[in-house]
């Protein structure tokens, strides 16, 4: 019975986070894919949000376009599939 007891109590705790490891591969991986989404010959700044959602990573793309133009994008990235869109650029404010 009270094994029972402890496999239930088990099964109902919620999964251990992942190691420090695996969240230094996951940064570097956003910021890989979406650095590679900036568009071509800009210089682009990749700012990874450290964890994201529970299924999404994501990051802000600042590039500097042509004329001295500054533009920032958000990148989201699917934690399951690992692909990353980016969106377009917000308005100048």
């Amino acid at each position: 019975m009270r094994l029972l007891i402890l496999l239930a109590s088990l099964l109902a705790t919620p999964a251990l986070a992942a190691t420090p490891e695996a969240w230094d591969e996951f940064r570097a991986d956003v910021a890989a894919k979406c650095g590679a989404l900036a568009p071509e010959g800009a210089a682009a700044t990749v700012e990874v949000n450290p964890f994201g959602s529970e299924r999404f990573g994501a990051a802000i793309v600042t590039v500097q376009a042509d004329g001295g133009v500054v533009e920032r994008m958000v990148c989201i990235y699917d934690k399951q599939s690992r692909a990353a869109e980016l969106t377009t650029p917000f308005a100048p404010g």
